[in-house]
């Protein structure tokens, strides 16, 4: 994106923003928070006005000698991860694009990273800080622009995920990664109990992975770093190469797996590294194993009850994608126990007294 295209795409609301979250407060009108409204299926259906940031949009600051760059909310990603590029830079959580709307905002309300996320770490990881919209109207910084800037930093990383529960996502800043200089995706036949046999041999070691998955008969492994350590880690693994843009389609669910599951519901499980495959009645074909196992794709009419008794069991939780298709989940997220429910709770009235802030987005009770 050339200087000019970024000018010409900013656009700062945040006044109009703020006098719209001032009024709903003072008239305890519910808001429902809207960017590109590609994420809206992750979560609970929100009833109230809408409040758009889909305008407030723009590259604020970007220094790519200091690997920081600040934008607003309602920027689409896309638009991002272009000018990101053309200083061979990137956002290393790799955020899921669920279509050419998606926005910048969206993806770190949502909290969602892609099939680097193991082995460079979560979105919340490479916030450094925000501006916030509160309860009363305040436009808000939190955190800063350099990692050792804790100043109301943990609150930054308190948004990301939070659904916009907790107040409006303005601005924020993060710590971006070079590209790296050589990559190699394969596939290997290979069946799954060897295949996680595989993944853990291998993650003990100091090798370039940067993402790992596998799916009927089939282990994936993207290398990437330097051009001696790529090329000597894919003459020891050996396989057939594979097309890049793999990853991108099992990122933003475009994969053929994603595709015609009439009659199924989408469940992402989260386990723990190395767990063993769940006693589930589910097809192999039906599961995707994703980040090296951890995170799991399985298309099933099985039961909510069933799903997450065996996460649990297990040490992990259960996310349904689809609230609407056959053996769904009347509460998407896994519900809170009695402990975890009262900080929640307690965050939320701190934070937005009222509940005007994308009620019951997460959980109904609030």
């Amino acid at each position: 994106m050339t200087d000019l295209a970024i000018r010409a795409a900013d656009r700062d609301i945040s006044e109009r923003l703020c006098d719209q979250v001032r009024t709903a407060y003072e008239t305890r009108t519910p808001l429902r928070i809207v960017g590109g409204n590609t994420r809206m299926f992750y979560g609970r259906p929100v009833e109230g006005q809408p409040l758009s940031l889909a305008e407030h949009s723009g590259i604020i600051s970007y220094d790519p000698v200091e690997l920081v760059v600040t934008v607003r909310a309602g920027t689409r990603l896309s638009a991002l991860q272009k000018a990101l590029a053309e200083h061979h830079q990137m956002l290393p959580f790799e955020p899921p694009c669920f279509g050419e709307e998606s926005t910048i905002g969206g993806a770190v309300a949502t909290g969602l990273s892609g099939p680097r996320r193991p082995w460079a770490g979560a979105a919340r990881d490479f916030v450094l800080g925000t501006r916030v919209i509160t309860q009363e109207g305040k436009l808000l910084r939190f955190g800063g622009e350099v990692m050792k800037n804790v100043a109301g930093y943990d609150l930054s990383r308190l948004m990301t995920g939070a659904q916009g529960t907790l107040g409006v996502l303005a601005d924020i800043s993060f710590k971006v990664l070079p590209i790296p200089t050589t990559s190699h995706c394969l596939r290997l036949p290979m069946g799954l109990n060897d295949a996680l046999g595989k993944l853990a041999q291998l993650g003990r070691q100091p090798l370039p992975i940067t993402a790992a998955a596998w799916h009927s008969g089939e282990l994936f492994i993207r290398l990437e770093g330097g051009e001696s350590s790529v090329k000597a880690t894919r003459e020891r693994l050996g396989g057939e190469p594979l097309e890049a843009s793999f990853w991108t389609s099992l990122r933003d669910h475009t994969h053929d797996f994603f595709k015609g599951n009439e009659g199924q519901a989408l469940w992402r499980l989260s386990l723990p590294p190395n767990t063993a495959p769940l006693a589930l009645d589910i097809p192999q074909t039906d599961i995707f194993y994703d980040w090296g196992g951890s995170q799991r794709w399985v298309k099933t009419a099985l039961d909510a009850q069933t799903l997450r008794a065996a996460c649990q069991a297990a040490g992990g939780h259960a996310t349904c994608y689809t609230p609407n298709a056959q053996g769904s989940a009347d509460e998407p997220f896994t519900p809170l126990n009695a402990v975890l429910e009262k900080y929640h709770r307690n965050l939320k009235t701190q934070l937005d007294a009222h509940g005007i802030f994308n009620p019951g987005r997460l959980y109904a009770a609030f």
